[in-house]
């Protein structure tokens, strides 16, 4: 009975540290959060670790898509070389052919 009475009071003593830490009313909330999404999540584990701020696949999203921003900035910074190296072209066939008209 004194071993049952021992791990009742470590018990009460985890549950008293958790309250003061503040994990038990995250989880909570957490929870209720859960409970209230209008549509139930795919992974509940996912949406907790999300709701949490765990590694979710939002940060693997996160990284993929500051890659893909940083190719289409260097995709976007040639494109506008080019661009300026075609309209300095057009410009000197322009200024070329205006000096030497067909007379229309």
């Amino acid at each position: 009975m004194a071993n049952y009475r021992a791990s009742e009071s470590k018990r009460e003593q985890f549950r008293r540290y958790l309250e003061k830490s503040g994990v038990l009313d995250t989880l909570t909330s957490v929870l209720v959060a859960l409970y209230e999404e209008p549509e139930t999540p795919p992974n509940a584990l996912e949406f907790m670790k999300l709701h949490l701020g765990g590694p979710g696949p939002e940060q693997v999203d996160a990284e993929a898509v500051r890659m893909e921003l940083a190719d289409l900035q260097q995709k976007c910074n040639r494109l506008m070389e080019e661009n300026k190296e075609l309209r300095s072209r057009l410009m000197q066939y322009e200024s070329s052919s205006d000096g030497g008209g067909t007379g229309e």
